[in-house]
């Protein structure tokens, strides 16, 4: 080891071990000194200095005691859930829904904005933010991160949105707009990529390190999480499933038109309310059309094969080059088919390549755009409070 790097290694040494007990009292919950050192290996010296250390810098303190055994009662120690927060803001063409949580994960506001028919997409997400931040009792200057969900494709390079077809006015240049107006680092990302998060965190895919998740609604979308990472792709493109190129759905040529053709003509919510209608199943929605067609069981039962025969059509290609562990159906057509689809799916996947998946129903939360807004803000926000427990 070169004698350059010495110097730095107490400083390396005291970070790490900081931030693993950060972790460790957001997982477990309050804990004396003497479980922190048995839990991260460090002595009693050493472990009651780094508490001194995080309460000193305001990041944990003392929160009651633990009585038993011999001698004074132990003090417990938590981590203080206001030394920061994070805003995640879920857009669409007709609402902007933000949510404020602390740096524990606690969700302690939830407000909602129009979207509909405004010239002003900065003044939209301002409101948005600062009544979530104002609603939760959070000083701005500690929103240590905002994160915003969109439909489309967002920037690897620059962090912008390049293309958002449901948002017209929501285009380049205007990240640099909000962190100009809310002097907050703020970051864009897909909403299905957030989804997978949530998924990842909370849902059907929970320990898998490889899976794809397919969202089905109004459009379809699609995640790829490889090694427990989301692949974006060198354009941020890497998911837009519903632009792929599949038989039974025209392939159109000028960009111009890149609203029509591909698998979301196959996929999307109008197609899927046509599939129902040719067997009698008519409703309002693709959600009613196809919850309709697993009520009625065997009746139902040739809209579901046609749903998974098309379905198949852009997963097996996709499943083929990714070669997931299981595919997620998410999205409210995902949901309504539950396991009555998922299980067509996986026979028509496995029945046209050589890959054999498992897919599932997503079982994330409720608002899992929001919430995998949320759980990326959180993730850099303690990555950067967490990590300025290094001392001078």
């Amino acid at each position: 080891m070169s004698s350059t790097r010495l110097p730095g290694t107490p400083r390396l040494l005291r970070a790490i071990n900081d931030r693993a007990a950060l972790e460790l009292l957001l997982e477990r919950g309050p804990l004396t000194r003497a479980q922190l050192g048995e839990l991260t290996g460090l002595s009693k010296v050493t472990a009651s200095q780094l508490v001194e250390r995080l309460e000193e810098r305001g990041l944990v303190s003392r929160v009651g005691e633990q009585a038993g055994g011999r001698g004074p009662n132990a003090a417990l120690y938590a981590v203080v859930p206001t030394s920061a927060f994070v805003v995640g803001v879920e857009i669409g063409p007709e609402h902007a829904v933000a949510a404020c949580a602390d740096v524990t994960g606690t969700v302690v506001s939830r407000v909602q904005q129009s979207t509909h028919d405004t010239d002003d997409p900065v003044g939209v997400v301002h409101n948005a933010v600062i009544e979530a931040a104002r609603s939760a009792k959070a000083p701005i200057s500690r929103v240590r991160r905002v994160v915003l969900g969109t439909p489309g494709l967002v920037d690897p390079a620059t962090g912008d949105l390049s293309f958002a077809f449901d948002l017209p006015r929501w285009q380049r240049g205007l990240l640099a707009a909000l962190r100009e107006d809310l002097k907050r680092p703020v970051v864009f990302e897909n909403d299905v990529n957030l989804a997978a998060v949530a998924e990842a965190h909370f849902g059907s895919a929970r320990g898998v390190e490889d899976f794809i998740l397919l969202w089905l609604g109004r459009g379809v979308g699609m995640a790829v999480m490889l090694n427990g990472r989301l692949h974006r792709g060198v354009s941020g493109a890497a998911g837009e499933i519903g632009y792929a190129p599949v038989v039974g759905a025209p392939v159109p040529r000028d960009v111009a038109r890149r609203s029509k053709g591909g698998f979301k003509e196959l996929a999307q919510g109008e197609a899927v309310r046509a599939v129902a209608r040719e067997h009698g199943f008519r409703a309002g929605t693709a959600w009613d059309a196809v919850r309709a067609a697993v009520e009625a069981g065997t009746t139902g039962g040739p809209v579901l094969d046609e749903l998974a025969r098309r379905l198949s059509l852009g997963l097996a290609a996709s499943c083929v080059v990714l070669d997931p562990a299981v595919v997620v159906l998410a999205g409210e057509i995902g949901q309504a088919g539950g396991m009555a689809l998922a299980q067509r799916v996986q026979h028509e996947v496995a029945a046209i390549a050589p890959v054999s998946p498992r897919v599932v129903v997503s079982e994330g939360p409720e608002e899992p755009v929001l919430l995998g807004a949320l759980l990326t803000a959180l993730e850099s926000a303690r990555d950067e409070v967490f990590g300025s427990t290094v001392g001078e």
